[in-house]
């Protein structure tokens, strides 16, 4: 049976991209900073947890035409124009390229008087491990003079919310979590109707200043640099929730949750019901309720149920059962204030299939006006077309376009439950899903820059960036210069890879330092991951008594092998010949020091006792082993029959 990996690669090879998308021009650094200020609420210290609400009012003497701000904020925002929610943001990245979205409101202007309003909140500690962050602040710039009239100053208000706390996320198993914190919103003390314009904000403080903002390039730039964002706005697309599969404690009424149909827990009830969405999904959870005065409501989101935690650990098992399953993960809780009309939407999305939403009402019951999703997503649109007589290929096809849209948004991710981080190893595969089944490549021009920035002195990238924590794999940098072969060979523009061949030849440099005279790796420094994979110590392959291993001395060899040739067409002549000269001196060491002649194998190592898929699959993709042998060495690394 061929792997997943080999049926992808033949997925892939059937596809037709039909669809490139256009590139934005190289512009200039700006000179000169902007009339708007960063402004925060006074008397904040700015690094502590809060939800925070900026509004200010205008009157328009006609609706106009075009209205373009640029629009920003630390962490994150929601921008309302007279209370319909605009833009999103901002995409995340560093202090150094601190992202803007530029934004035409004129759609949602009027003649007269309009509100324009935004939520901003900060996380602090809570924060996503990929959320970098200096502190809470809000701007916002008009980008002529006319639109300038909206420059953020002390002209706008600002009031924190305290109906908010972080809510810690206690999986109940043991995971890598690190994707930010719940929400607790007490409703008797949250704002109400904070974005709406006939809300009366005149016993509002004025916003406080921080500093004039500065785009990049300006010298002695306040905290962020900021840059305009290359990536679109997400996708976002309401979504009901079809099915309840369970409910204890009450009844549900027919139709509930899949259509807008009120129900009422009764006084002093507990209900636990069990809602699936069917399918995985990104979502921003709204939840519509009335009455039930100092009710408890509890909403936990999961990829899976789990068979029972303490007997058999993570163990999903049937994933579409629920019956005697247990769930755990991030939650979100709410107190009832008992009126009619509360409202709760997540601040940030929320990736489910399962949600187990509990009810505790006291003396009054509670009525769940709706409940639904806005699901979210990077923009693709699936422009190539597979044609087969197998349909379970188009069903596979079906199910990775769908993963793979799971993990891409602002970033692209290695999961978006537990992480959400942009890891060059997970960002490389992904990135030839994109290319070959949408053609739209502004996320991955946004990862590579991303990448790019990421470097430190010593020439290498981290590992995954943007993350507030930085983590060095020292074998992700050389999956890095893939990344820009990649680009180079699969996209038409030679230009942009052109302008990162400096971050390459930096990685390169970096390994040359652990070159010995052989052209072997001996002595690599940080995590030399490469899987998880038994026989490996901590996902690193086993490295030999006298220091060697195949996998890294081929990992090596790629990259030098894609130097050569990105550096040939678009480079230096001079590199080109340096990482030729060296390629061919690590493949004739590779083949002498590692190959077993009796067991027709490539060795991970010089002692000649472990045997991975890893180096002798490297060993043909780098044309080490002759094409004679290839097809022979790849049957050996296939699993037996069972």
């Amino acid at each position: 049976m061929k792997s997943l990996l080999t049926v992808l690669v033949l997925v892939c090879a059937l596809l037709s991209n039909k669809t490139s998308i256009a590139q934005p021009s190289h512009k200039p650094v700006a000179t000169r900073p902007w009339n708007a200020i960063w402004i925060s609420a006074p008397n904040e210290t700015g690094k502590e947890y809060g939800v925070f609400y900026f509004r200010k009012t205008i009157d328009l003497p006609a609706k106009p035409a075009t209205f373009f701000v640029n629009v920003s904020a630390d962490n994150r925002y929601k921008l309302y124009v007279n209370g319909t929610l605009v833009s999103l943001g901002p995409a995340r990245g560093d202090t150094y390229f601190w992202n803007y979205e530029h934004v035409d409101l004129a759609p949602y202007l009027v003649h007269g008087k309009n509100t324009i309003a935004a939520t901003v909140w900060n996380e602090a500690e809570s924060r996503p491990e990929a959320q970098i962050t200096l502190r809470t602040a809000f701007i916002l710039q008009g980008a002529t003079p006319v639109e300038e009239v909206l420059n953020t100053n002390n002209s706008w208000k600002v009031i924190r919310d305290n109906a908010y706390k972080p809510l810690g996320v206690s999986l109940g198993y043991g995971a890598y979590y690190v994707a930010g914190p719940g929400e607790l919103v007490d409703q008797s003390k949250t704002i109400k109707n904070a974005m709406s314009p006939s809300l009366d904000d005149k016993a509002w403080p004025a916003a406080a200043h921080l500093g004039q903002a500065k785009p990049k390039g300006v010298a002695d730039a306040f905290g962020w640099m900021l840059v305009k964002s290359t990536i679109p706005q997400m996708e976002m697309v309401h979504q009901r929730i079809p099915s309840l599969r369970t409910i204890v404690g009450m009844t549900a009424p027919l139709g509930f949750p899949a259509t807008k149909t009120p129900l009422t827990v009764p006084a002093n009830t507990t209900a636990t019901l069990i809602l699936d969405q069917t399918f995985l999904t990104n979502a921003y959870l709204t939840l519509n309720f009335s009455k039930g005065k100092g009710a408890g409501i509890s909403m936990t989101y999961a990829e899976s149920m789990f068979d029972n935690l303490k007997k058999f650990g993570i163990r999903k098992g049937d994933r579409n059962a629920v019956e005697g399953k247990e769930i755990g993960g991030r939650k979100d809780s709410i107190l009832a204030d008992g009126s009619n009309g509360q409202a709760f939407t997540t601040l940030y999305w929320r990736t489910f299939r399962y949600i187990r939403l509990i009810v505790t009402t006291k003396d009054e019951p509670l009525t769940i006006d709706d409940i639904y999703g806005t699901a979210t997503s990077y923009p693709f649109t699936m422009n190539a077309s597979l044609k087969t007589d197998n349909p379970e290929m188009q069903q596979m096809l079906d199910i990775g376009w769908r993963t793979a849209r799971m993990d891409a948004l602002e970033t692209y991710m290695d999961c978006p439950y537990y992480e959400q981080l942009q890891y060059i190893g997970d960002t490389r595969i992904q990135a030839m899903v994109s290319y070959y089944n949408s053609g739209d490549d502004r996320l991955m021009r946004n990862a590579i820059n991303l990448m790019d920035q990421s470097r430190l002195g010593e020439g290498i990238t981290l590992s995954r960036h943007p993350s507030y924590s930085p983590q060095i794999i020292s074998t992700f940098s050389l999956w890095y210069v893939g990344v820009l072969y990649d680009y180079w060979m699969y996209r038409p523009d030679a230009l942009f890879i052109k302008d990162k061949l400096d971050g390459a030849r930096g990685v390169l440099s970096f390994f040359s330092r652990y070159q010995q005279a052989d052209g072997t790796l001996k002595g690599v420094p940080y995590w030399t991951f490469v899987d998880w994979s038994n026989g490996f110590n901590n996902g690193q392959p086993q490295v030999g008594s006298k220091g060697g291993s195949a996998v890294l001395d081929m990992q090596l060899l790629t990259a030098l092998q894609q130097a050569a040739q990105m550096e040939a067409k678009i480079g230096m002549p001079a590199y080109a010949a340096l990482y030729t000269a060296k390629a061919a001196q690590l493949k004739q060491t590779i083949q002498r020091r590692y190959w077993d002649a009796t067991r027709q194998l490539y060795a991970d190592n010089e002692d000649k006792k472990v045997y991975s898929q890893h180096a002798n699959s490297l060993a043909i993709l780098t044309g080490v082993a002759a094409k004679t042998v290839a097809p022979a060495i790849a049957k050996r690394c296939l699993p037996m029959p069972a």
